[in-house]
């Protein structure tokens, strides 16, 4: 909160009770600190068994082996008025059901209200099925039913260990995200393509190298946690019938090599149309290489950051809320028609995968669960850390949309974080409504109204403002 001074007058000078009563009088009360953060941590394994379905719209496979660790991070802030969780987990999404139920739990366990809980994924995917994107694959009902107790755990403990700390930031830039929207000269548009084609008329919207890190210390100076944020898709080992935590496995294992065995959590941004392959550039790497130049970029950036770190024992930690009603889009009844066919002829035994699949089950799905209420609900958070802007939402937001939310923030720090308390889906620009194909025809994950995202750039645009300059907008925790 910004300090107010009393008006210089000698005669309340001469009296400090009369000088606290005419300042109570005049509604600015006595200056004073915020209350001292507290800051509890904790990090939990959240890898399945090997045999489980690893996440993949178009490409049903099992994990034959684990490549590297799923995990479970967790920072929790308290300043004696407000409490937030902050968890960053190693997987696709969660459908909305299981977000709040785990939230739910998660909260009771540990004595904080549910909605203070911000449970975002990283997108991997290399993860257990927890997103229903795939008909020849089911939600691991086995493996939610054991990530609740984990993270109930995970809750528990990172309440348990809160001692005084203090927390710094810093912005920089780390390019590891590139717009794969590609436009074509008859107006479709399509995720990935040859961008050699003489057809090729540009890309559909902009890229976000912003990097964001925050560091949460105790009172003398150990890290006891550490939060970056950057956009792009973690797809390296898409498809590849391993489990693995991607890019933000390296990253982390390199920033443990500095700060040792801590908590490290990986916020993904408005990466709806982001991914890691440059549309113009294409480069030519394995896997491994791959991984291991994007974790080095992403660990080397957050580091330089630290090195310039400033921490605050008092910075302002607040939080509020909406929980923002959208309409669903339902598909053409002359698609609905032909995917039902489609997927009558998986059923039969055909040997129908990729895209066709994947739209023609998409589109089904959204008729059936959707059709009696097309109506979704989208919980949008957005919460201050000292200069530091978070804004959560449930969608793969495309990029335009997080640096609208930006230009209009008044933090001097803002990050737009996606896949956070549910997975709602793609959320496009009228741009990708426009021009089809994937991720901007109406599936089941493409399913909200056109207007959805702009609706979000508001919502969020008011709650920022709220909490840099009061006012009460959605809901305040307390």
């Amino acid at each position: 909160m910004r300090e107010r001074h009393p008006p210089r007058h000698g005669f309340l000078a001469a009296s400090g009770l009369v000088m606290a009563a005419w300042l109570l009088w005049l509604g600015q009360g006595v200056a004073a600190d915020p209350p001292k953060l507290q800051i509890g941590v904790a990090s939990k394994i959240i890898t399945h068994k090997i045999g489980g379905w690893v996440q993949g719209a178009g490409v049903p496979k099992k994990a034959m082996k684990i490549r590297d660790e799923l995990e479970a991070n967790a920072l929790y802030l308290d300043n004696g008025e407000t409490q937030v969780l902050i968890a960053s987990l190693d997987l696709a999404g969660l459908e909305p059901p299981y977000a709040v139920r785990f939230c739910k739990a998660m909260g009771e366990a540990a004595g904080i209200p549910a909605r203070n809980i911000l449970l975002s994924c990283t997108h991997t995917h290399g993860g257990p099925s927890v997103v229903k994107t795939n008909y020849l694959m089911p939600l691991d009902s086995e493996y939610l039913d054991k990530l609740e107790g984990w993270l109930v755990e995970l809750a528990k403990e990172a309440v348990k260990s809160v001692r005084p700390g203090k927390i710094g930031w810093g912005k920089g830039s780390a390019q590891i995200g590139y717009n794969r929207r590609v436009t074509w000269a008859d107006g479709t548009h399509s995720m990935h393509g040859d961008t050699k084609r003489k057809d090729f008329a540009g890309l559909e919207g902009p890229d976000d190298p912003q990097h964001m890190a925050l560091f949460a210390a105790d009172e003398n100076g150990k890290v006891l946690s550490v939060l970056y944020h950057n956009t792009t898709h973690p797809t390296i080992f898409y498809a590849a019938g391993v489990y693995s935590s991607d890019f933000a496995g390296e990253t982390r294992n390199i920033l443990r090599e500095e700060f040792g065995d801590i908590p490290v959590l990986f916020l993904n941004g408005a990466q709806g149309d982001i991914a890691m392959a440059d549309q113009l550039n294409k480069r030519k790497e394995g896997r491994e290489e791959k991984l291991e130049r994007i974790g080095r970029m992403v660990a080397d950036e957050t580091l330089r950051l630290y090195k310039e770190v400033k921490y605050h024992k008092h910075p302002i930690l607040a939080h509020t809320y909406e929980d923002m009603a959208v309409q669903v889009r339902l598909p053409d009844p002359k698609i609905l028609a032909e995917s039902r066919k489609i997927l009558a002829q998986i059923d039969a035994g055909e040997n129908v995968r990729g895209m066709k699949m994947i739209m023609a089950f998409g589109t089904v799905q959204l008729q059936d669960v959707y059709e009696k209420n097309p109506v979704d609900a989208l919980p949008i958070h957005a919460v201050r850390i000292g200069d530091v802007a978070l804004v959560t939402q449930p969608c793969e937001l495309y990029c335009q949309f997080g640096l609208d939310i930006k230009r209009r923030s008044p933090a001097p720090i803002t990050a737009v974080v996606g896949l956070t308390d549910g997975y709602a889906g793609y959320c496009p620009t009228i741009y990708g409504v426009l021009g089809g194909g994937y991720s901007g025809q109406q599936i089941s994950w493409t399913r909200l109204e056109p207007n959805a995202g702009y609706m979000i750039v508001e919502s969020a645009a008011k709650m920022l403002n709220s909490l840099w300059h009061g006012g009460k907008v959605g809901k305040v925790s307390k």
